[in-house]
C-alpha cells in the first residue's frame, strides 16, 4: 500500500541522516541511529504527533507543502522527492507552478554560512528556509506560520518589521515587492499559492491595489538594509540577492565589510545567538 511505502521512506530517510548533517548538537547517547522524531518534526514545522502517524501508516495524503518541507529536511535528492510525492499521492508541481524545493546542495550552502545570516525565498516572496544566523538577525521563523513569513504580506498588512526605511525606501520597496509579484503571477498562473497571496493582498491593502493597477516593472537588486536589532541596534548590512537556477528560489545573504562597526555588530549577534523577542522583524 502507498501509506506503507510512505511510512517506510520517512523511516529510512530520518535514520540515515544524523544530528551533525543538520547543524543539531548530538544530544547525548541515543538508542537508534539517525535523528529523532522530535527534531525532524521541529525542523519541518508539524507536530511530533502528526509526523508520527505519517511514519505509522496512520495518516494519508500530506499536502505538497509538508512534502516539500519533509525533503528539505531530509535531505532528499530530486528522484526522492519525486518518490514521496509518489507514494503521498500528490502530484509534483507541473509547469506553471512554483519550484520552492530546497535542494540539499543549497540547503549545505546554508549550513555552511554559519557567520552570515542567510534566507531563502520563492517566488512569491515567502521564506522557506534559513540559517542560524539568520535566526539570531532576524527573529525565529519557525514559529511563525507560512503566511507570515511571507514578506510582502507582513510589509503591505503592517505586521512588525525591524527594517528602518526613509519615505524612499519604503515607496521603492514597495514597488519592487509588486513588481516582483507580478512577474511571478506571470511565470506561475497556475500556482495556487501565488494565486491566494495576490487576491488577499488586493483585498487586504489599498495601496497592494494601487500598485497592482499599475504594473511595476521595478526589479530588487543588491543594495544595503538597516535592521533595528533589539539586543545591539541599528546594524547596516550590504544585502546581496543570489538566483538559484532552475528553481524558483533566490538567497538573501547579509554582510558587512570587515572591520567596520557593522561587522562588530554582526559578530556580537553570532555569539549572543537565538533570543525570542517580541514580534519577530522580517525584510
Amino acid at each position: 500500500m502507498q501509506r506503507d511505502e510512505l511510512a517506510n521512506c520517512l523511516r529510512a530517510w530520518r535514520h540515515r541522516l544524523e544530528p551533525g548533517d543538520l547543524g543539531l548538537p548530538a544530544g547525548g547517547r541515543r538508542r537508534a541511529p539517525g535523528l529523532r522524531r522530535e527534531e525532524v518534526a521541529q525542523l519541518t514545522g508539524v507536530s511530533v504527533d502528526y509526523l508520527a502517524r505519517l511514519e505509522q501508516g496512520r495518516a494519508t495524503r500530506p499536502s505538497p507543502q509538508v512534502l516539500d518541507a519533509l525533503a528539505r529536511t531530509l535531505r532528499l535528492t530530486d528522484a526522492e522527492r519525486g518518490h514521496l510525492y509518489r507514494v503521498a499521492g500528490q502530484a509534483l508541481p507541473a509547469d506553471g507552478h512554483m519550484n520552492r524545493y530546497v535542494t540539499p546542495s543549497v540547503q549545505r550552502i546554508l549550513d555552511r554560512l554559519t557567520d552570515t545570516p542567510v534566507i531563502v525565498l520563492d517566488a512569491a516572496g515567502h521564506i522557506v528556509a534559513w540559517n542560524a544566523m539568520a535566526t539570531a538577525l532576524l527573529g525565529d521563523f519557525s514559529v511563525m506560520s507560512e503566511r507570515e513569513r511571507n514578506i510582502p504580506w507582513r510589509f503591505f498588512t503592517g505586521g512588525p518589521s525591524a527594517v528602518v526605511r526613509d519615505e524612499a525606501e519604503e515607496q521603492a520597496a514597495a514597488a519592487d515587492f509588486v513588481a516582483d509579484l507580478h512577474d511571478a503571477l506571470g511565470r506561475h498562473p497556475r500556482d495556487p499559492l501565488l494565486r491566494n497571496l495576490v487576491a488577499d493582498l488586493r483585498a487586504a491593502s489599498e495601496r497592494f491595489e494601487a500598485l497592482w493597477q499599475q504594473h511595476p516593472v521595478a526589479q530588487q537588486a543588491a543594495g544595503r538594509k538597516t535592521i533595528n536589532h533589539p539586543l545591539v541596534g541599528p546594524v547596516t548590512l550590504d544585502c546581496d540577492v543570489i538566483r538559484v537556477t532552475g528553481s524558483d528560489l533566490e538567497l538573501i545573504v547579509y554582510t558587512a565589510e570587515p572591520g567596520t562597526p557593522a561587522a562588530s555588530a554582526l559578530a556580537m549577534i553570532s555569539t549572543l545567538g537565538l533570543r525570542s523577542f517580541a514580534g519577530a522583524p522580517t525584510m
